[in-house]
């Protein structure tokens, strides 16, 4: 009789190693990157749009396919996607190793608190060492209208960061770091605890148990632990986006000088709506993108809980 709960401890213990959770990132950050890269551009240019030339997402689309090309939705995809790849490995990574700070001692698991915290720092880590370069020069290629590719200011990825190192310094490769950071720590912070809580409710599916939830299980957990991020961090966005466009003009000067300064510009210059646009283009994109991420993540971590965690000795 005594047996039984020495099991169900150990048990409760099991847990993937960050190891196989950078893996399965990966393979999904590479999956999502390929499937849903134009609406990220078509979120890029209606954000950097000031003058009002698109009307919307559809026209947007339209008129970038019309004047550039069908190509043109998939400007920036390489560092698109690397970055994507690289964001989620350290993400689903460094998340896993933060919650080993916060798991129980005696029953192994995680708190809410401390899959917000571990999800936070997850966020920061990401925004500092990948999100941040990566997006600057993806943003600095999105924004290059035309058909004419010899017109274009930076020839490709690696040209544009050594021009950005050049006239900018190495820092501006940073630009817009603060709302980044900001942007991700909240964002993981709400996802990682949201998809927790939606295997939970939705599938009784608890991490260690052995079991593998189906990709379309997965895709409805992910899709709707990802909605919440864009309407909570849409402010940050913008102006990651604002500051990570801009260059300096003749005089060497810059139109906005940090996070908080960008933020009173637009609100001053364009209505507090304008620190929301982008959002549904940003809905479009998040949400069916961690749908896709998770269900090739679950996948990959679900073959390691059935042939090591459901078959372990314990």
């Amino acid at each position: 009789m005594a047996a039984a709960p020495a099991r169900t401890d150990s048990k409760s213990q099991a847990s993937i190693p960050p190891y196989m959770k950078a893996i399965s990132g990966s393979l999904g950050g590479v999956v999502e990157a390929c499937c849903l890269q134009p609406i990220d551009v078509i979120k890029t240019r209606l954000q950097l749009d000031r003058g009002g030339a698109y009307k919307g997402i559809a026209h947007c689309g339209s008129t970038v396919v019309r004047t550039e090309g069908v190509r043109a939705l998939w400007k920036g995809l390489t560092p698109f996607a690397t970055h994507l790849t690289l964001k989620y490995t350290l993400r689903m990574g460094s998340n896993a190793m933060f919650q080993t700070v916060f798991k129980d001692s005696e029953t192994g698991k995680v708190s809410n608190h401390g899959r917000l915290l571990s999800g936070f720092g997850a966020g920061v880590l990401e925004a500092l060492a990948i999100v941040t370069p990566f997006e600057v020069v993806k943003i600095r290629l999105q924004q290059q209208k035309g058909l004419s590719p010899e017109l274009f200011k930076y020839k490709g990825p690696i040209h544009c960061a050594r021009t950005i190192v050049r006239e900018e310094s190495f820092l501006g490769l940073w630009s817009g770091a603060a709302p980044t950071v900001m942007r991700n720590g909240t964002n993981q912070a709400v996802m990682f605890t949201a998809k927790n809580s939606f295997d939970v409710l939705l599938w009784n599916k608890h991490e260690g148990d052995g079991q593998a939830l189906q990709p379309w299980q997965s895709m409805i957990s992910g899709f709707l632990a990802g909605t919440a991020g864009p309407f909570c961090t849409g402010p940050f966005d913008v102006v990651k986006t604002r500051l990570m466009a801009q260059t300096r003009d003749g005089e060497g000067g810059l139109k906005y000088r940090g996070m908080v300064h960008a933020i009173r510009t637009i609100y001053a210059e364009e209505g507090l709506v304008a620190l929301w646009r982008g959002l549904l283009p940003r809905l479009m994109r998040i949400p069916p993108g961690q749908a896709i991420m998770w269900a090739v993540a679950d996948q990959v971590t679900g073959l390691y809980e059935k042939r090591y965690l459901l078959n372990a000795p314990l």
